[in-house]
């Protein structure tokens, strides 16, 4: 997997749009690739790096999913809603887009709940 295989996969979901909105900040943050269903964010990524991922968790399976080697706290963001992902590791591409894929609906679900 390259950025650009994980790109157009975060890109593939419906609605979902992609920004850098960090480009202003820090120089470390500069190169932050974050993707949007709505305005809000379900999973982000350095461009410079790309060594891992963060993406929205429902809160009941994170302990679980951080038992996986290579499933972390995220940095900088709320570690109750959010998991960091190794994406040199251990962690299948499988498992990684089933995280990225729940990440977007738990996202897409709250915008439609709050349209409703």
């Amino acid at each position: 997997m390259n950025v650009e295989e994980f790109r157009d996969f975060c890109l593939s979901f419906p609605e979902t749009r992609e920004g850098m909105p960090f480009e202003g900040f820090f120089k470390n943050s500069r190169s932050i690739l974050v993707f949007y269903v709505g305005k809000k964010m379900f999973c982000l990524f350095d461009l410079n790096k790309f060594d891992r991922c963060t993406v929205k968790c429902d809160p009941k399976l994170i302990d679980e999913l951080r038992e996986h080697e290579g499933i972390n706290k995220p940095f900088n963001l709320s570690s109750k809603h959010w998991i960091s992902i190794d994406l040199n590791g251990d962690v299948s591409w499988e498992l990684i887009q089933d995280l990225v894929t729940k990440s977007y609906k738990l996202v897409a679900e709250s915008i439609l709940k709050k349209n409703i």
